[in-house]
């Protein structure tokens, strides 16, 4: 089948491939957007608001850096291992796509930080019904966004994966397309961009290209459908690799009930299986440096202990540290809800009567939990932690059964990298040199972070997506008008 034809093609319509399909269309482009899935966008459904910078919120409530600030905090938190010039084209346009977002009807709560000492840029979408905030509220705004998109004459054929892209010469030409039948569609464009979110869903590329195996020493979001495609199809057309990595932090195995696992996302006594200490616990409030902590230990493995009395104290007083994504303050009946998972036959999380029967659960070295606890207990009876001077309020002893552990694993919210791009996003060959007509945004581009995602700037899995999404989106369109001429 053929037939079909538009200025830009966008290969698939997540978080970055709409915001790009709009920028285009807004430049005046024809615009066609395949997607592999049934809905628009992506992993954005789960998610809950974009990264800002000199909003009119910010600006309302005097909050947040200036630009140059975020520039600077960002670049000092990754040591300069990134494209400069990158993240100051992503921190410009970031100036606007919030008042951008607004002007379609999209309402955001008060800017914030994910934890205290972070910076107020996350923009958390408002959903319009019932409790705002909370995991997911996002998806609010991609349908909006993508009403927007269809009014402005964006052609969207969902269950209708690329399969490659096409080049004449050295130019991008279009794409080639099954639909939803099995039928082979192409697609002539005079601009391509790539958007499919990475590889998060291909445990194979995990393994090959960041060394993690997913399900033993990591456990991160799997979104459907995220198998590498738009990076497998540059890489074909010539474009350079970039490092891959995920955007770690720290999760429990398997699926848990969000308040039995905010329970024990606590700042109690944090272990290897050797039995020690490896950080300040008061750290697992930035889950990148979590994370990083973890996947540094034995196994890749870290457990969460705390006894009787801190377990009462959660219930009745409530918890240390609050998050946004499941606000709960304090847990209502652990003893009910460990039930329920053990009925479900979760497997990571431990009660044990002595700490000898929680180590043989946990695989703990028991000598090592013994010497711990006894150091551990020792510090909270005098209320300094000469180690990793952990706040004295948070040093609370184990010393009363029954005792409690919950187990993590390294996470991460999904893939980095895979394809290189200049600040413009236009794709680079091995040589660093632009293909003509084709740009690429969001998680397949974004090797913006170094080694570590910059909690401290929070919304920016959202925020590049959406920004690099624009600015593909505007350079796109101008390259295939002036293609035209």
């Amino acid at each position: 089948m053929k037939g079909l034809e538009a200025d830009v093609i966008v290969v698939a319509a997540g978080v970055a491939g709409l915001a790009a399909s709009i920028a285009a269309a807004e430049k005046g482009a024809q615009v066609i957007v395949f997607e592999k899935a049934s809905t628009t966008g992506g992993t954005g459904n789960m998610g809950m608001g974009p990264l800002g910078v000199e909003s009119r919120l910010q600006r309302l409530k005097k909050i947040g850096p200036s630009k140059e600030e975020a520039f600077k905090v960002f670049m000092d938190y990754t040591h300069w291992q990134v494209d400069a010039q990158l993240v100051g084209a992503y921190l410009e346009k970031a100036t606007t796509t919030i008042d951008w977002l607004e002007k379609m009807g999209i309402e955001f709560l008060e800017p914030r930080p994910y934890f205290p000492g972070g910076w107020p840029t996350w923009h958390v979408v408002n959903p319009g019904e019932g409790k705002p905030g909370g995991g997911g509220c996002a998806a609010t705004m991609f349908r909006i966004m993508t009403e927007k998109a269809k009014g402005m004459g964006v052609q969207f054929f969902l269950q209708t994966p690329v399969e490659k892209i096409i080049k004449q010469g050295d130019k991008v030409a279009g794409v080639t397309a099954e639909d939803r039948t099995g039928k082979t569609i192409q697609a002539d464009a005079k601009a391509v961009i790539i958007a499919t979110g990475g590889f998060g869903d291909n445990p194979q590329w995990i393994k090959k290209y960041t060394g993690y195996e997913w399900g033993r020493d990591l456990q991160s979001f799997r979104v459907p459908g995220l198998a590498g495609d738009g990076i497998r199809m540059a890489w074909e057309v010539g474009a350079a690799p970039t490092e891959m990595r995920m955007e770690l932090i720290y999760l429990m195995p398997g699926e848990l009930d969000p308040e039995l696992a905010e329970t024990f996302r606590q700042p109690h006594l944090l272990l290897n299986l050797l039995g020690e200490r490896f950080m300040n616990e008061e750290t697992m409030a930035n889950p990148a440096f979590t994370g990083n902590a973890i996947s540094r230990q034995k196994n890749r493995a870290a457990f969460l202990i705390f006894d009787e009395n801190i377990k009462k104290h959660m219930e009745s007083v409530g918890f240390d540290l609050l998050q946004e994504v499941f606000p709960f303050t304090k847990v209502s009946d652990l003893d009910a809800l460990m039930k329920n998972a053990f009925k479900a036959s979760y497997k990571d999380i431990f009660v044990a009567d002595s700490l000898e029967e929680l180590t043989g659960k946990t695989g703990i070295d028991p000598d090592g939990l013994k010497r711990t606890i006894e150091e551990y207990n020792g510090f909270c009876r005098k209320g300094l932690d000469p180690i990793f001077n952990k706040n004295p309020k948070l040093l609370r002893p184990i010393t009363t059964p029954k005792y409690y552990a919950g187990k993590f694993l390294p996470g991460a919210y999904g893939s980095l990298g895979g394809i290189k791009i200049n600040y413009k996003t236009e794709v680079l060959n091995k040589d660093w040199k632009k293909i003509p007509g084709l740009y690429a945004a969001g998680t397949d581009a974004c090797s913006i972070y170094g080694d570590t995602y910059v909690f401290i700037l929070p919304g920016n899995t959202m925020g590049f997506a959406l920004n690099s999404g624009r600015i593909a989106g505007e350079n796109a369109a101008a390259y295939a008008q002036s293609a035209g001429k």
